[in-house]
């Protein structure tokens, strides 16, 4: 039986990953949230692998605040980048492979068709470039990783577009949502099932990866699929502006190519508009 920690057990992925773990019962899943293991601390990161001895690890925990990192930079990187050190020198020592979740935002936009895992990165704000030093550490360190790169993460768990859309839905409020950004909205649910299922097949074919859902969106027309699912009659309806002021820069376009991913674990992605229905029925059962 293959024995996995998850650190930021508590956040949103933590969190769909615990739902997921049930379909892989002969995986040992060991959740830490923050509480039981601080990532920012090696030596409380290198005791908890000594005590558990873990065959892979699931790096769930993550700075994702992208406005907000602008001003808090330091903190953007102790957990994005030098958190993530900490755990690739404990997976080093204890013969753990790590499997580490990334972002489209490493990629700065100005391509127009969908990124593929080699081309050249170059993040345009404090969060991509953060998660970037997060992947350079562990390509450093480690030969045995998975980092896997996603995009517009949402579920029925935590903070997050979907559930921030839905709030506003159900209070009435009339909405004006930027179309300037182009990417593909992906189901975090989705996403725990791929980490759990490349853990089961452990291919050894190492490296990085891109995952979301398929299919590409503003974050306009996300919203009004959002709108359109919910049948929430009452709102004050959702405007569109082709610039909406952010704090943070980000990238125009930021389609992920997922077919690596597909070709080399069989893995294969829902149209985002399919996944999202499946997390509307998720979001009124929790």
């Amino acid at each position: 039986m293959k024995k996995i920690v998850v650190t930021g057990a508590n956040g949103q992925l933590g969190k769909c990953l615990k739902d997921a773990s049930v379909y892989f019962p002969n995986m040992e899943m060991i959740f830490a949230p923050k509480e039981n293991l601080d990532i920012t601390k090696p030596q409380a990161v290198q005791q908890f692998f000594k005590i558990h001895s873990p065959d892979f690890c699931i790096n769930a925990a993550a700075y994702t605040n992208v406005d907000k990192a602008e001003e808090e930079q330091e903190k953007a990187f102790l957990i994005n980048a030098e958190a993530v050190k900490n755990l690739a020198v404990a997976c080093k020592e204890n013969n753990t492979t790590l499997l580490h979740i990334s972002t489209d935002y490493v990629f700065d936009g100005k391509k127009k068709t969908p990124y593929v895992e080699e081309d050249e990165v170059n993040p345009i704000n404090v969060y991509g470039a953060s998660k970037l030093e997060g992947e350079t550490t562990i390509q450093e360190f480690l030969s045995r990783y998975y980092i896997v790169r996603t995009s517009w993460l949402y579920s029925q768990y935590g903070h997050n577009f979907f559930k921030t859309i839905l709030k506003h839905l159900e209070a009435g409020n009339k909405l004006t949502i930027t179309t300037e950004q182009v990417g593909a909205p992906t189901n975090a649910n989705d996403l725990a099932n791929t980490l759990l299922t490349i853990i089961e097949k452990d291919n050894s074919q190492y490296g990085t990866y891109h995952f979301s859902n398929l299919g590409e969106a503003t974050w306009y027309h996300f919203a009004k699929e959002i709108e359109i699912i919910s049948n929430i009659k009452n709102g004050g309806g959702i405007a569109k502006t082709n610039h909406y002021p952010t704090f943070a820069k980000r990238p125009d376009f930021s389609v992920l190519n997922t077919k690596k991913l597909t070709n080399t674990f069989g893995i294969d992605s829902l149209n985002w508009k399919q996944s999202l229905q499946t997390v509307f029925i998720n979001s009124k059962i929790n």
